[in-house]
């Protein structure tokens, strides 16, 4: 009996540890987004399906998959997240697939600017090294002056530089370090 008690006690408090714990991990992402030296990658919002059809066209939105109402939606309130929690962005680079800009413009942080080094490489669209090296080297100018960016992306992309396999418009803080490589400092799950 003795034991099943202190069993009972020691799960209790292992649970509330537990749950004490998620929320410092959020706000330990959200100071990681605000810290200075730090990038917000993002995976594009809610776009129902997976690639692209055959007649993609990068210059024809009506050929691409595009987001959902649910993503417009989500697009924004990330958007008014990272205003409601103080995170100062410089820049915003996207993809120039419609579904990444879409959810760029739809942030309402700042103008968004293309960045090829963005673009999807999924199904051989793209050239996987030669964009995540491109990628590293834009990283580095935006570091050197001192600018943080939201980068709109893809999954494939984001899992190539950082590991993370990221829902739909969720947010991988990431580093890069003086010996190029990237460091995940935080994850912003968005849903």
């Amino acid at each position: 009996m003795r034991v099943a008690r202190w069993w009972t006690t020691g799960s209790v408090a292992a649970v509330l540890g537990l749950a004490l714990l998620l929320p410092a991990k959020a706000q330990d992402a959200w100071d990681a987004a605000r810290a200075a030296g730090t990038h917000l990658l993002m995976r594009h919002a809610i776009a129902p399906g997976t690639g692209d059809p055959g007649n993609f066209s990068l210059s024809d939105c009506a050929t691409q998959r595009n987001l959902s109402d649910a993503g417009r939606t989500q697009a924004e309130r990330i958007g008014r997240s990272l205003r409601e929690n103080d995170v100062a962005i410089a820049v915003v680079l996207t993809s120039q697939w419609c579904r990444s800009r879409d959810t760029a413009e739809r942030l309402g942080i700042r103008p968004v600017e293309d960045e090829p080094a963005l673009n999807s490489f999924f199904a051989g669209r793209g050239d996987r090294a030669e964009q995540t090296e491109a990628l590293k080297a834009r990283i580095a100018e935006l570091d050197a002056a001192g600018k943080k960016a939201v980068l709109v992306s893809h999954q494939v992309n984001v899992t190539a530089l950082t590991g993370v396999y990221p829902a739909s418009g969720e947010i991988v803080v990431i580093r890069l370090g003086a010996d190029g490589e990237v460091s995940v400092e935080g994850r912003l799950e968005t849903e």
